[in-house]
This record gives structure tokens, C-alpha cells and sequence, in this order.
């Protein structure tokens, strides 16, 4: 599964991005976030790790979560692994004219190294996951976007 996201925000690049890092409060921002749990301490770099408890399928699911690649304030990545799926979420920032910025989600799930029935499963379940999950990217665009908003002024 691969989606291609992007939103237009009212708010300049740096503004964006420190709402996108702040890991500590995702809980509060994105309304798809029940609980987040840091496991490494320290700033958001590569190597910071932690634990996103959400609703999904209308069950709690968490997964571990990791920041593989920084470039303040236009682009991360975040990885996470579950069930032998690989996730993989680009985001970046670019500037527009209006002063305002554009943020792209690339999102990816690989079932490569998952067993045969978790391989079939994902097959049968695909449409609904791809459609589901489109749907949850898209909230936190949006939930980010307002934040970042609000803090704009």
C-alpha cells in the first residue's frame, strides 16, 4: 500500500514542522492519538523512539514508532514494524508564495517479510485498510494543519 498526501497550511515552514516533531504532545494534537509513550530521551533526531496508542478498526492497537531521518525544518522520516509489515511515512514542507506552507505524507506498508496468511489477509483486507488508513492520514494532516494554524495566529 502506498498513499501520496498533501495539505496546504496557513502557517510558515518552521511553524509546521515544529508541530509535526512534537512527539510529547501528538495525543493532544491529533485526534487520532489516544496515548504516546517516549522510549528514548532527547530532541527529535534520528534514533528517538516511541509507543502511538490509537484507535484503529475500532480497536486500540500501538506500534513503536522511530525517527530514521531528520532535515529541519523540510523533511522526516518515521518507520515502524508489526506482524512482519514494514511502515514507512515521509513527510516534508515546503514554502508557497503566500507565505503559508505545503505538507506531503508519503506513506508506504510492506508485507515483504510477513508470513503467507498475514501476506493473504492484507490482499483480501487491502481496499478497506488503504481506504481506512487514507482516511486517518488525512485527519492528521488536517489535525496538524490546525494546530499549526492556531499557533500562527
Amino acid at each position: 500500500m502506498e498513499l501520496d498526501l498533501t495539505r496546504h497550511v496557513a502557517a510558515g515552514p518552521d511553524t509546521v514542522w515544529a508541530e509535526l516533531t512534537d512527539i510529547p504532545e501528538a495525543h493532544r494534537t491529533l485526534s487520532g492519538v489516544l496515548a504516546v509513550e517516549i522510549l528514548t530521551s532527547g530532541p527529535y533526531q534520528p534514533g528517538l523512539r516511541w509507543r502511538e496508542t490509537r484507535k484503529m478498526f475500532g480497536m486500540k492497537a500501538t506500534e513503536e514508532m522511530m525517527v530514521l531521518a531528520v532535515e529541519p525544518p523540510h523533511s522526516t522520516t518515521i518507520v515502524a514494524e508489526s506482524g512482519g509489515t514494514e511502515y514507512k511515512t515521509v513527510f516534508t514542507i515546503t514554502p508557497d508564495a503566500d507565505g503559508g506552507s505545503t505538507l506531503r505524507m508519503r506513506f508506504g506498508a510492506h508485507t515483504a517479510h510477513a508470513p503467507a496468511v498475514s501476506r493473504v489477509v492484507m490482499s483480501v483486507m487491502g481496499r478497506f485498510a488503504e481506504k481506512s488508513t487514507r482516511r486517518t492520514m488525512e485527519q492528521d494532516l488536517a489535525d496538524i494543519a490546525a494546530e499549526a494554524e492556531r499557533r500562527a495566529g
